[in-house]
């Protein structure tokens, strides 16, 4: 049984399993078009990303050719990237599509499929519910149930929880189907918001829905960051109601057992997905073999990473990202170099990103420096700048404290009119950590807030976070803790451990923290409960116990 194999190998939920900000599984949602969205998919990282975007894919693949039409691509992609400008340098979508009709110009299937693609892949969520509203109000397409559950979608991302949920009363009786409500239930996940998500999972029970492997993997990643024991209660679920596991609902379950360094349940799961069928892909190895890495197991890890590379050259090169961040891991100096080698005359601009990433963490700064001119020199960056070039080398400066050459850097994405987002906030964040500037990163990342078309990275609140719990400075870490309220982020334990640390440190009482905890439906962990008797405002000491 799939879920007894499991079961068997849980683990405590403790401080210590607390996501990474590049290691995190998003919930996928479906767009306007179709498609579906993955969280993650602009991380900038070179280990394989764990996204449902093939599992969804085939459910959205009619809708999107209805999107779509006729016309397979984009037969002038140039006017559909002057149309894409004008969107994202005006601040009104209305005002800049009405201008661009105005001009003689005609807004195409193509063009909304292009438009919302790329607004949801630079998060500028925003300004994806301004272009629904837009479409929706000029008819340009008849709204069925995936339009309303991505208008829903756009709504929980920019305006809360609450409103989405809100709008689903709005949303024609006729079309309020099990879509709309797993949209839903995947932004809950995301959120990290446990009630919500069970109240809405409920909800779709009630209604009749069928019980889906795409709802159980929202609940599953909501347990993954929340509270790992109740992993075990959503697969006995999926047994009860023969829901076959997809191939990453085993993703999620060995991203959790990595997480937790339990490489004995990584290797029962492993087993137990080939035993019911399922066929492990190249991702699914490399997300093995990336915890063999990181727990010491060389060899074991080689093993996958050979199966990985495959027979031939075409085998190593579709897998050329994966294979130059896991050695590069190991430390192989040389192997990272004859896979670049292999696939540096034909790589792509995703491979070229794992060079540079790989070539930092060998501390071959100007191994990744060559990898990044080449680039510029190939795809002529001067005059069409990159975004992610740019913050994956910015990286590298940042985890070597090389401090004035990432300022430098910065002053040149500066000076090429680069519109940077969430990631590239992220690491200027840690520049000025870095340097001791923790208050100029959070000046940085309030101003990055106010741009209220994107939301800054969960991480990069709690980079300042912990910088200002560090020197136990109460009032900023508090501030912290609320601004992150205020950009939606549901509170999980690591921010509760970091705000009793600054209590501690400054050794001043927290009133009202267990109060608060509660709450919030904050499981304590261990080393937080450990931490809440320092700061207890009621605690007897010596000198108390003498004047009873």
């Amino acid at each position: 049984m799939f879920y007894s194999h499991v079961r068997a190998t849980d683990s405590s939920n403790e401080e210590d399993d607390i996501e990474d900000g590049f290691s995190e599984l998003e919930p996928t949602v479906v767009t306007l078009d179709g498609t579906s969205e993955d969280g993650n998919k602009d991380e900038l990282v070179s280990e394989p990303e764990l996204s449902e975007e093939d599992e969804h894919y085939d459910v959205e693949e009619q809708s999107n050719e209805t999107r779509r039409g006729t016309d397979k691509g984009y037969p002038n992609r140039k006017s559909s990237l002057m149309l894409l400008k004008s969107v994202t340098d005006s601040s009104s979508v209305e005002n800049a599509l009405d201008k661009w009709i105005e001009g003689g110009n005609e807004v195409h299937k193509t063009d909304i499929y292009f438009l919302m693609v790329n607004l949801r892949k630079r998060r500028m969520y925003g300004k994806a519910l301004q272009l629904s509203e837009w479409l929706e109000s000029n008819k340009k397409v008849d709204f069925v149930e995936r339009d309303y559950a991505s208008r829903l979608d756009l709504i929980s991302k920019t305006q809360g929880l609450q409103n989405g949920e809100s709008y689903i009363g709005k949303i024609p009786e006729s079309f309020r189907g099990e879509v709309v409500y797993r949209t839903l239930l995947a932004n809950c996940a995301m959120t990290t918001n446990v009630k919500k998500a069970e109240e809405v999972f409920n909800k779709m029970m009630e209604l009749g829905f069928p019980v889906t492997a795409f709802a159980c993997n929202q609940l599953l990643l909501l347990h993954k960051r929340s509270d790992k024991n109740k992993i075990a209660d959503v697969l006995q679920l999926m047994e009860k109601e023969n829901v076959k596991p997809t191939l990453f609902t085993y993703h999620i379950l060995i991203d959790a057992k990595g997480q937790a360094k339990d490489i004995q349940a990584i290797d029962q799961i492993f087993e137990t997905m080939k035993e019911e069928g399922t066929e492990p892909d190249n991702k699914t190895l490399a997300l093995i073999a990336k915890y063999y890495v990181l727990a010491g197991f060389k060899e074991k890890a080689k093993a996958f990473m050979k199966e990985i590379e495959g027979k031939n050259t075409k085998d190593l090169q579709k897998s050329a990202g994966a294979l130059l961040s896991l050695y590069s891991g190991l430390g192989e100096e040389e192997e990272v170099r004859r896979i670049w080698k292999a696939c540096e005359a034909t790589a792509n601009s995703q491979e070229c990103l794992s060079a540079i990433e790989a070539f930092g963490k060998l501390n071959k700064v100007e191994e990744a420096e060559a990898v990044f001119n080449g680039m510029q020199k190939r795809w002529k960056f001067k005059k069409n700048p990159c975004l992610k070039q740019y913050t994956m080398l910015l990286k590298v400066y940042v985890d070597h404290k090389m401090l004035t050459k990432g300022k430098d850097l910065v002053k040149q994405m500066v000076e090429s009119g680069l519109r940077i987002g969430p990631w590239t906030w992220d690491v200027l964040v840690n520049l000025y950590v870095v340097s001791g500037e923790v208050e100029k990163a959070d000046s940085i990342l309030t101003k990055a807030a106010m741009q209220n078309q994107m939301k800054p990275l969960f991480q990069s609140y709690m980079t300042i976070m912990e910088e200002y719990s560090k020197r136990g400075d109460v009032h900023n870490t508090e501030k912290m803790f609320y601004r992150m309220r205020q950009a939606g982020y549901v509170s999980r334990v690591r921010q509760f451990v970091t705000l009793v640390r600054a209590y501690a440190i400054a050794k001043v009482p927290a009133y009202g923290i267990k109060e608060r905890i509660k709450a919030d439906n904050i499981v304590l962990s261990k080393g937080l409960a450990a931490q809440l008797v320092q700061v207890d405002a009621f605690k007897r000491n010596p000198v108390s116990d003498l004047l009873d």
